[in-house]
C-alpha cells in the first residue's frame, strides 16, 4: 500500500506542470518556472499608520526565448473581459493581475478603496481588462488560490471600475505606489504600455492614530510622561477625544503612574493642557494655565518663543508681542529669538520704527544654526525701511 501511494505521488509530481511543481509541490527552493520566469515580488506603502502590501509574480513582455510580445499583451495574452482559460472549474475568470499564485493585497486597517469601504485583511486581487470600457479591479475573499482558476464571483468583496492609461514601456509587470500622503495613496499596476491605478484612502486616519496611542500608553511607552503629553497634544490638534486628552495631559503634568514615572510641570506640558482646554472651548481655564506656564521659573527661551510664533500664525500679534516681551525680560542675554519675535509682532501691529529696531538687533546676533534665515530677515527689514521712507501723502495715494 505504501509503495502504491508513493507511486501515485511520483506520478502526480511528474505529470504536474513545471510551474506548479516548483511553486506548490516541491519541498525545495527552486527557480520560478513558467512564462517569463515570473519572479515573486512584494511592495508595501504606509498611509499614515496603515500598511498596504501587494504580493505578486512578475511576468515579462519578452519570453525566455526572446520573443517580443509588445502589442499582444492586452486582449491576447491577457484576454478582454471574463474568460474561460480551460483549466479550473471557473468558466468566467478575471485576470490574476500577475502570474502564478493569486496576486494579493493586504490592509492592516480598514480602508476605502476607489470609494468603497473595505475591512482590514488580505484579499485576492484580480483585474478585468476591457477594450473600450473601464477596467475593473476585483477584491476577493479568496486570497490563497492559484491564479484565478477557481475564481468565484460569490467571494467578491468589491468590484472597482478604473480608467487604464497609456504609459512608457515596462518590461516586467510592476506594482508601485505614487501620490502617497498622510491619508491616501494610489497604487498602480504597470506593464507593457499600460498603467492601471487603484486609489486607497484612510478616511479615519486620526482615529487610527488615536487607537494606536491609547493601546501603546498601556505598555512601556506609558512610563514616559512625554508620551502622554504627545498623545494629548495630538488629540487637541485633531479635536478628537478631548475628555480623554485632558486626562492624558494631566498625567503628563502630575504622574502617569503613582509612585512610578513622575510627570513634569514645565512650559510644554502646561501648554498642552491649555491646548486641550482651548479645543474644548474652555478658554478662560486655558488662559489661566497658559499664564502659569509663561511665568514658570526656569523657562527656556526657545519653547516660549515658539509659542509666540504660533500666536503670530493665528493672527494674534498683540498677544505674541507680550510673549516676546516676557522672553526678553526673563532672558535679557537673548539677543536673537525674542528680537525676531518682537520684530515680526511689531510689524504685524504696524509699529514700523520698533520693528526696524528689533530687526537690527536680531540680525546683529544671529547664532550659527540660524544663518540660513539672514537673507529673508534682511529683506523683511529692507521692506520696512522702504515703507517707512515713503511720505505719508504718497502712502494714502494723494
Amino acid at each position: 500500500m505504501r509503495r502504491a501511494a508513493r507511486a501515485v505521488a511520483l506520478a502526480v509530481l511528474v505529470l504536474a506542470p513545471s510551474t506548479l511543481r516548483a511553486q506548490i509541490l516541491s519541498e525545495l527552493t527552486l527557480p520560478a518556472g513558467g512564462n517569463g520566469r515570473s519572479e515573486r515580488a512584494q511592495v508595501s506603502q504606509w498611509i499614515g499608520p496603515v500598511e498596504v502590501t501587494i504580493a505578486y509574480h512578475r511576468p515579462s513582455v519578452h519570453t525566455p526565448a526572446g520573443d517580443d510580445r509588445t502589442g499582444h499583451v492586452w486582449g491576447e495574452l491577457v484576454p478582454y473581459g471574463f474568460f474561460d482559460d480551460g483549466h479550473g472549474p471557473s468558466r468566467a475568470t478575471p485576470w490574476r493581475a500577475g502570474a502564478n499564485e493569486t496576486t494579493t493585497i493586504t490592509f492592516s486597517h480598514d480602508v476605502r478603496v476607489e470609494g468603497k469601504d473595505v475591512a482590514a485583511g488580505t484579499y485576492g486581487l484580480f483585474l478585468v481588462v476591457e477594450k473600450d470600457a473601464p477596467w475593473t479591479w476585483i477584491l476577493s475573499r479568496n486570497s490563497y488560490g492559484w491564479g484565478s482558476y477557481q475564481y468565484d464571483a460569490k467571494e467578491d468583496v468589491a468590484r472597482l471600475p478604473v480608467t487604464a492609461a497609456d504609459a512608457s514601456p515596462t518590461e516586467l509587470l510592476t506594482y508601485e505606489f505614487e501620490q502617497g500622503g498622510e491619508s491616501s495613496a494610489v497604487a498602480q499596476l504597470r506593464w507593457e504600455t499600460k498603467r492601471v491605478p487603484l486609489r486607497i484612502e484612510v478616511p479615519n486616519v486620526d482615529e487610527v492614530y488615536y487607537a494606536s496611542m491609547k493601546r501603546e500608553l498601556q505598555s512601556w511607552p506609558g512610563f514616559d510622561y512625554q508620551n502622554w503629553q504627545t498623545a494629548a497634544q495630538f488629540c487637541a490638534d485633531a479635536k478628537i477625544h478631548l475628555d480623554e486628552a485632558l486626562v492624558w495631559a494631566n498625567r503628563a503634568i502630575e504622574s502617569p503612574f503613582r509612585g512610578g514615572s513622575p510627570g513634569k510641570v514645565e512650559f510644554s506640558t502646561l501648554r498642552t493642557k491649555a491646548a486641550v482646554l482651548e479645543a474644548m472651548g474652555r478658554d478662560a481655564e486655558a488662559a489661566q494655565v497658559t499664564q502659569r506656564a509663561l511665568h514658570l521659573p526656569g523657562n527656556e527661551v526657545i519653547p516660549v518663543a515658539l509659542y509666540g510664533f504660533q500666536l503670530l500664525a493665528r493672527a494674534r500679534a498683540k498677544d505674541a508681542a507680550e510673549v516676546f516681551q516676557l522672553v526678553q525680560k526673563q532672558h535679557p542675554e537673548d539677543r536673537y529669538w525674542s528680537y525676531v519675535g518682537l520684530a515680526r509682532s511689531y510689524a504685524a501691529l504696524g509699529e514700523r520704527p520698533r520693528a526696524i529696531a528689533a530687526w537690527k538687533v536680531a540680525l546683529a546676533n544671529v547664532p550659527d544654526g540660524q544663518t540660513f534665515n539672514v537673507p529673508r530677515f534682511t529683506r523683511m527689514l529692507h521692506d520696512l525701511e522702504a515703507a517707512a521712507a515713503v511720505p505719508p501723502s504718497r502712502r494714502s495715494g494723494r
